[in-house]
């Protein structure tokens, strides 16, 4: 079933499809006589399939096609549910009876459940063909052939706004003519063109951004252009107009040529020329490759300017030329609300007070997104300007998203980001509605939720999470999800695009969303996914709703007095109490009649024991008890064989016969001094196991146990463990770990010890071929250990901490390009001062140091501009006061983000 998906345009489909062949196996047999109905079902449900799979991509769908979409995805998954219930109960009923009045009642229990699904099936039937009837009953000849009209595109209106008008436009606008205007006046080494590329999710304003640079500095050169590129492109158009621009005569509607003559033409053209050209709003990286062609590589002071949401895009136009990538940020605090008042009061006038405090929230939501404010203001212009007029626009927001003119454009803008995406990206986005606002998610916990609820497939030899992950990147690629600064694992979606997707959601009855203390629920559409969001101190109770074909419920309340049985949601995928500190074990009674759960998520809540009937659940692949109050698994944990995921807290024991768990890839976190030798023995036997978390608290251990640590990780080594992460408070003992490590652990791609000090870097890591991250704690760092650091192949991060203090104590750390780390990207260091020689991390695009307040020059002789790839620097402030030493220092550390050829962005953490 990995290839079956579940998705917002065509429900769940296609797992029906693949459970309706499934009964046609031999494990089915007693559905033999009902093979030719389960066929012409299936035969009836494909090319529904693929119609929705084609009218997802229908930005405007008529009303009654969406109407009929909606009535199909929504009976794919009522059909889902009850195959389901079948086959669980075909599966029950399977093993081999004792004796013949057993055998009989067998018999029996066949006949009634192979009636039954020929009934569903032929319910199944019915249904389709009336909702089919129904869609063409009522589809007029003028819905069959509706044209399309012309859609304003609200960007290019943005463009034509006076100067004047404009907020928070000239600090960027400067930044932008800078990194064109470097190395202005030495064109003999000019060679060639020099390109911005301008990333950032839609609405922030980069087109505007673009036109007004643009405005300034084309005067400058001898021909230039301005020209928008857009989702679906017209090449052949975009390509005259940039000719007609550049030469200034009239290309645009000749018929003559292809793409290929119109780019000779225009190179040639502009060979011999200085040239100013903005190419605004490209979605991807082989629209960019045609279009570049057109631009000589010889034309020397000539600049280009990219506008685009996708940082893939933004990077591929960097590197074509000389390039620099600006990430466009939101409007600071000062400027949304100039730009917020600007809109809504006379120049003379000021925000009345008693609406200051909603307005400052009403801002706090827009986060800083000149789109978000221009519409939200709009919407305010037409209200009285009283408190609660304002509190209920405030209080509104997302659903005023659905159906008010005056966010028209704002909606516009970011459904060019929704359309563009797959349809199981769409609906991975989409999953995000089920999150509070400002809620920060964690990677990890999003992935595994999206695999099981079915929106991920296996690609190639991927595993499903690695498949996810890729989901997740592009995601982050495309500026719909941000990363959070502070949490490389956590991220969250911007409060303007929450709104537009819970919209989304809404529409397709995706998530159903409780926010408000009433706890009523809206429509009568079936609960598919539910989210509770609201709680008080005093409690609250759920009423009682349509909660039988919910498929994933998420609990966001603090405190709550009562929640239905758990036998009500018998199709659940997903149910997760995360930060529910009032759940108790009762809360969870009956847990184990729920046969399609597959995740489950009891972090951080009060729950101190897990009922024996968790071994019931054979669909359940990840469990995460972090931060719970738990001391010890239940035995019937090891009967979970379709595990693949265990998150326990240090505290908790795993009980014996873990091997039996042979489906786990993932395992965090183990404290081996709280486990007998033979559990770690057994840990040792998880040949699938790609991901290990232990602690080590001390080094209190008899040598015996030490061994059987170091021979479980040989074992896990020679399979598949990917990732490996060993927590400590002590010097880390060289017996923990093999030494000699033989065989080589050849898959391991992260190694983190930066809890344990270690003397030097052991001989043995050379072999680590496929290391990709390192962290390690060193007393100190010889020019042997950089060598064994640098001269690992496939290395792209390295944590090196050097603790202060330590005897020879030096602080300073010289790299030279002899080292290696050809392939470095991130550099994190602690407790020293780097000094880059020429030659040294060719590739390093993030640099993370400590700041000491006794040393404000601490980065400004380290000769950073012999990193030709940084583009970030990081500087944890350490022992900083505020005060004239610390501004002196931060004051340094700007200039020499200034003068190198990059301009790195600089952050303080």
């Amino acid at each position: 079933m990995e290839g079956a998906l579940v998705s917002t345009a065509t429900g769940a489909l296609k797992p029906v499809l693949a459970k309706l062949a499934a009964l046609l196996g031999d494990k089915y047999t007693i559905f033999k006589g009902l093979h030719k109905e389960i066929k012409s079902l299936s035969t009836e449900l494909m090319p529904i399939h693929a119609f929705l799979l084609n009218m997802s991509e229908e930005e405007n769908p008529d009303a009654q096609d969406q109407a009929w979409m909606t009535e199909v995805r929504e009976l794919s998954y009522d059909m889902e549910d009850i195959i389901d219930e079948f086959m669980v109960h075909v599966d029950d009923e399977s093993a081999t009876p004792d004796g013949f009045i057993s055998k009989c009642k067998k018999s029996l229990a066949n006949i009634k459940t192979k009636r039954r699904i020929a009934k569903a099936i032929e319910d199944f039937k019915s249904q389709i063909n009336i909702v089919g009837e129904r869609h063409a009953r009522y589809r007029s000849e003028k819905t069959i052939c509706r044209t399309s009209n012309t859609i304003i595109d609200h960007r290019a209106l943005s463009i034509f706004e006076h100067a004047s008008n404009l907020v928070g436009i000239e600090g960027p606008k400067n930044e932008v003519i800078k990194l064109l205007s470097d190395d202005d006046g030495c064109e003999s080494k000019q060679q060639h063109p020099k390109v911005v590329s301008v990333v950032g999710f839609g609405g922030l304003g980069k087109t505007t951004l673009a036109y007004q640079v643009y405005q300034q500095l084309k005067g400058n050169f001898s021909c230039s252009v301005f020209v928008s590129v857009s989702r679906n492109p017209d090449m052949m158009r975009i390509l005259r107009t940039i000719l007609s621009e550049v030469t200034q005569r009239d290309y645009a509607v000749t018929e003559a040529g292809d793409e290929q003559q119109l780019i000779i033409k225009i190179s040639n053209f502009l060979s011999k020329k200085r040239y100013f050209v903005v190419i605004d709003d490209i979605w991807n990286v082989e629209i960019w490759n045609i279009i570049k062609g057109a631009f000589s590589m010889n034309s020397r002071c000539s600049k280009i300017i990219t506008t685009t949401r996708i940082s893939d895009v933004a990077r591929s136009c960097c590197s074509s030329f000389r390039g620099h990538l600006y990430n466009i940020r939101p409007l600071d605090t000062v400027h949304s609300r100039t730009l917020f008042h600007r809109r809504l009061f006379n120049p003379q006038e000021k925000c009345p007070s008693h609406l200051e405090e909603v307005s400052d929230q009403i801002l706090k939501k827009c986060d800083g997104l000149p789109l978000a404010i221009i519409a939200i203001s709009g919407l305010l212009a037409n209200k009285l300007r009283t408190k609660d007029q304002w509190e209920h626009v405030k209080n509104s927001i997302g659903c005023a998203l659905e159906r008010n003119p005056t966010v028209e454009g704002m909606i516009s803008i970011l459904s060019l980001s929704y359309f563009d995406l797959p349809p199981h990206l769409k609906t991975c986005l989409l999953y995000l509605s089920i999150f509070p606002e400002d809620y920060v998610i964690r990677k990890n916990d999003l992935i595994l939720r999206w695999i099981a609820e079915g929106f991920i497939h296996k690609e190639d030899s991927n595993t499903l999470y690695e498949s996810g992950e890729m989901c997740f990147n592009e995601l982050v690629n495309r500026n719909l999800l941000q990363l959070e600064k502070q949490n490389y694992n956590g991220c969250r979606v911007h409060d303007t695009v929450l709104d537009f997707i819970i919209s989304m959601s809404k529409k397709n009855n995706f998530v159903t969303l409780v926010t408000s203390p009433c706890l009523t629920i809206e429509g009568q559409n079936k609960i598919r996914r539910l989210s509770l969001q609201v709680g008080s101190e005093e409690g609250n109770s759920i009423q009682r709703t349509m909660l039988s074909h919910a498929r994933s419920l998420d609990v966001f309340w603090l405190h709550l007095q009562e929640i239905p049985s758990l036998v009500e949601f018998r199709h659940l995928r997903v149910l997760s109490f995360q930060g529910c500190r009032w759940l108790q074990s009762q809360h969870l009674a009956n847990i184990g009649k729920l046969f399609q759960l597959r995740f489950l998520n009891l972090r951080k809540t009060g729950l101190n024991e897990l009922q024996e009937e968790i071994g019931f659940l054979q669909n359940l692949q990840a469990l995460n008890l972090e931060g719970s109050n738990m001391h010890r698994l239940p035995p019937h944990i090891t009967r979970l064989g379709n595990l693949v995921h265990l998150f326990t807290d240090i505290r908790i024991q795993l009980p014996e016969g873990i091997a039996k768990m042979r489906s786990l890839e993932t395992l965090k976190w183990v404290d081996l001094s709280n486990h007998s030798s033979n559990i770690v023995k057994e840990l040792g036997q998880l040949k699938n196991l790609r991901e290990l978390k232990l602690f080590m608290p001390n080094d209190d251990i008899c040598d015996e146990h030490v061994k059987v640590i170091a021979s479980c990780l040989v074992e896990l080594g020679r399979h598949n463990l990917r990732r490996l992460y060993i927590v400590g408070y002590t010097e880390f003992p060289n017996s923990l770990l093999p030494d000699p490590w033989c065989p080589s652990p050849l898959k391991l791609e992260e190694l983190d010890i930066s809890d344990s000090p270690m003397v030097q870097v052991p001989s043995w890591m050379r072999s680590f071929v496929q290391l990709k991250r390192l962290g390690l704690i060193l007393k100190d760092v010889s020019d042997e250990d950089l060598t064994t650091l640098g001269r690992l192949p496939s290395l792209l991060h390295l944590h090196l901490n050097i603790p202060r203090g330590e005897p020879g104590y030096e602080d300073r750390l010289l790299i030279s390009g002899c080292h290696g780390f050809s392939c470095l990207r991130q550099f994190y260091l602690t407790g020293q001062q780097p000094i880059f020689t020429a030659g040294s991390m060719p590739r390093l695009e993030l640099l993370r140091v400590e700041m000491d307040e006794s040393k404000p020059e601490f980065l400004t002789n380290a000769s950073l501009e012999n990193l030709p790839c940084l583009t970030t620097v990081k500087c944890l402030l350490f022992n900083f006061q505020r005060g004239e030493v610390a501004q002196n220092g931060k004051t340094a550390m700007a200039r020499a983000m200034s003068s190198h050829p990059n301009h790195p962005s600089l952050v303080y953490e």
